[in-house]
């Protein structure tokens, strides 16, 4: 939300000071972007867990389809690899999953909850710009009929305009006060609110890649007895390869 005042005469009297103007303006602007940061930080945090549920899905549908491969049937070793990795993508999606419902917990509710301040913050601000409208209008009233002749009729009017003002003055100075007050002090806040939730975030990570470790490293026992290296896994299957095209069912015309 942009803060725009209204356009309306103005009274020769300053009656809110430049300072004081620039203080408010200043705070309430710190607060817009902390409020544009928070929704998009939610945002981002739930297109991350939903991109880590769709990872660890994708990979556990790999490794089922793989152990439904016919030749699983043929081959026993490859049955006792393929069903180490079915095993392992089964148990990584457990902790994903473990994971990311920390995460909607401990980050993703509370920065939800925390955009939710906002709106209340932004109609205070409204309504003191009202008041403040209301003031200067009234301002420009009275400061019209000091400027009349002083005639009954007039100062009676004058008193009117007076009376009239001092409640809104009042009403506007009670309001601004309050949120130059408030709004450093809600700034200020956001520290102490989402250092748990940002520490959470952290632990959650921790737990998942440390537990990663002991099934990757596990399932690499499991499969990787051979222990034959990037280089000669490739040329091994450039071989295979080069015999299939050989084959006159796939050779070029």
């Amino acid at each position: 939300m942009s803060w725009i005042p209204f356009k309306i005469g103005q009274p020769k009297k300053q009656i809110v000071s430049k300072t004081v103007e620039r203080d408010f303006e200043r705070e309430y602007e710190k607060l817009q972007k902390l409020e544009d940061q928070t929704k998009k930080l939610h945002k981002d945090m739930k297109k991350s867990t939903e991109a880590d549920i769709a990872m660890s899905k994708a990979a556990v549908k790999i490794s089922a389809d793989l152990l439904g491969n016919p030749l699983c049937e043929q081959d026993q070793v490859f049955l006792e690899s393929m069903t180490a990795l079915d095993t392992a993508m089964r148990r990584m999606d457990s902790f994903n999953l473990e994971k990311v419902n920390q995460i909607q917990k401990t980050v993703i509710d509370p920065l939800k909850k925390y955009s939710g301040v906002f709106p209340s913050l932004n109609m205070a601000v409204k309504r003191r710009e009202q008041a403040l409208q209301d003031y200067k209008r009234l301002q420009s009233k009275a400061e019209k009929y000091e400027e009349k002749e002083k005639t009954g009729p007039n100062m009676v009017k004058l008193h009117q305009a007076r009376e009239e003002l001092r409640p809104v003055r009042e009403d506007f100075e009670a309001k601004n006060q309050q949120l130059l007050d408030e709004m450093p002090k809600f700034y200020q806040s956001r520290i102490d609110y989402f250092q748990p939730s940002f520490e959470a975030l952290i632990r959650a990570q921790v737990v998942y890649f440390t537990e990663m470790h002991k099934i990757f490293s596990e399932l690499t026992d499991q499969i990787d007895q051979g222990a034959l290296t990037d280089g000669e896994r490739e040329r091994e299957n450039e071989a295979k390869l080069a015999e299939l095209r050989a084959l006159s069912i796939v050779a070029d015309d």
